[in-house]
């Protein structure tokens, strides 16, 4: 069963990576060494369950790297490459001691949802993927906060569930797929629906990162052909997580993560207020776009 999840996720991450290329030649698209630290450091912390999208999406929209509108599609496409590394390392560990059919279900049901999701993002408003994106930041820091206040479900020793809770589970990764293509990780609410349900957290990164690797490969090639993403960004952010994953992977590793998420925390809880913001205001701004422009009619 794990060769069977594998192959399509290596084949699909196989042509990702031709697209991106081809891309990143014929528009000249070098990396900086900001975001080549930015992906080293979020992939690593990544690869340790801390998530990168929320912090990712924090210091581009803090430090003004991009345009908000790009965000969702340019850190789903840059950090795809360290979620099939981390898919094929917790597949390889943990893999076979989770339910064949619920790692399947969730990691089929993401993929169709994110590429359902891809063209859906690039036909929003501007507003609405600000207010989409403000809205995951502040889940996710719900997750961390809930995390560090021991409040967090703990999970039970589970590696499969009932028929009724798998279906449930699916569901779930179906929309997490669907979220995705707006910038909103889908490590933590994954990891947050399947411990209340009573599997192990750590039977979690298994399916977190083969969904996140084979949607992020599929839903990306079509991003990357839209054009509409940042292809600077991407290139830094994928050169820099890929020895991040393998130090963070295979070395033995003591940290205060607790306190590190609780900084986390505060960069993402800045960063929803700036975008909930923005969003807000790109409200008004359409709103009164469309009163002017119903008055002159």
């Amino acid at each position: 069963m794990l060769v069977a999840l594998l192959v399509p996720i290596v084949l699909a991450t196989l042509i990702f990576s031709i697209v991106l290329i081809k891309a990143a030649v014929t528009k000249r698209a070098g990396p900086t060494v900001e975001t080549v630290a930015l992906g080293a450091v979020v992939s690593f912390f990544d690869t340790l369950g801390i998530g990168s999208f929320a912090p990712t999406t924090a210091w581009l929209k803090f430090r003004q790297l991009t345009a908000d509108r790009l965000i969702p599609p340019t850190i789903l496409v840059g950090l795809t490459v360290p979620a099939v590394l981390e898919s094929i390392i917790f597949l390889f560990q943990l893999g076979v001691k989770v339910d064949p059919i619920l790692l399947t279900g969730c990691v089929l049901a993401c993929t169709v949802g994110g590429m359902i999701g891809a063209p859906l993002v690039h036909r929003t408003r501007v507003w609405i993927v600000q207010l989409i994106v403000a809205t995951g930041l502040l889940l996710a820091a719900l997750a961390y906060g809930m995390t560090n206040l021991h409040i967090f479900p703990g999970g039970g020793t589970a590696s499969a569930l009932p028929i009724s809770l798998t279906i449930l589970a699916i569901a779930a990764n179906f929309i997490f797929g669907i979220l995705l293509n707006y910038g909103v990780g889908n490590y933590a609410p994954t990891l947050v629906v399947l411990s209340l349900m009573g599997m192990d957290p750590r039977l979690c990164f298994p399916i977190m990162a083969g969904a996140a690797a084979l949607m992020g490969s599929s839903a990306g090639i079509r991003h990357i052909k839209t054009g509409n993403l940042d292809l600077r960004v991407v290139i830094g952010l994928t050169i820099g997580s890929i020895p991040a994953v393998f130090v963070a992977a295979y070395l033995v590793v003591t940290m205060p993560l607790e306190v590190l998420r609780w900084l986390v925390l505060v960069v993402v809880l800045y960063a929803a207020a700036i975008m909930l913001r923005a969003a807000i205001q790109g409200r008004r701004e359409h709103h009164a776009e469309d009163a002017t422009a119903h008055v002159t009619a």
